[in-house]
């Protein structure tokens, strides 16, 4: 199987997220597209919902979109969430697409053993049309020797993300079209990101 994997805190997740998985699901034709929940990002301060309750929110926006699978393998580990561990505990017998957007590919050489990831799966960059595809020089040089590959995933960007949503919710700020339904009831069910105004 073709798999792609989408990693990130989901905190809270929101339709960018669907549509790039989604995205990158139809146009490169992968069998599915798994969504992991990090446990605790080794780059990012604390998260704000637990990793069950980010869990049930991806699975709530899923619900129903063919092809898109939840995959809990980073919160059930214990310790700093990283990529390579990850990729490391998959089947091997299946072939991985790391889905990333364009801003993650410039820090990608930051990451822990990232030369083992780009070994290990194909960067799969969603991008705006006609946006830069610029690579990392060090990443470069692993494609031009043919240990790498990356692939760029024509994606609209969406004016969404996770930090303004979590603002808009503590303000009580309309979050329509933003995020799935289901999960904002979710959130206010479970008081999260504070001073939620209630309906």
């Amino acid at each position: 199987m073709q798999i792609g994997l989408l990693g990130g805190s989901f905190d809270p997740i929101h339709n960018a997220h669907v549509a790039v998985a989604l995205s990158a699901l139809h146009v490169r034709k992968l069998d599915q597209v798994q969504l992991i929940p990090a446990g605790q990002p080794w780059q990012r301060p604390s998260l704000q919902a637990n990793p069950r309750q980010r869990a049930e929110m991806i699975a709530l926006a899923i619900k129903g979109k063919e092809g898109l699978t939840l995959n809990t393998m980073e919160i059930e580990r214990s310790g700093a969430t990283y990529t390579i561990d990850t990729l490391e505990s998959l089947d091997p017998k299946h072939t991985y697409f790391w889905i990333l957007g364009s801003d993650q590919l410039a820090n990608f050489c930051s990451w822990h053993r990232w030369q083992d990831i780009a070994r290990r799966v194909t960067l799969l960059v969603a991008v705006r049309p006609g946006a830069n595809q610029e690579i990392p020089a060090q990443l470069q040089e692993m494609v031009n020797q043919g240990s790498a590959h990356v692939e760029f995933l024509p994606f609209e960007p969406m004016p969404v993300s996770a930090s303004e949503l979590r603002t808009r919710l503590a303000s009580g700020l309309s979050v329509d079209g933003m995020i799935d339904p289901a999960v904002y009831d979710y959130i206010k069910q479970h008081n999260l990101y504070q001073n939620i105004v209630q309906e």
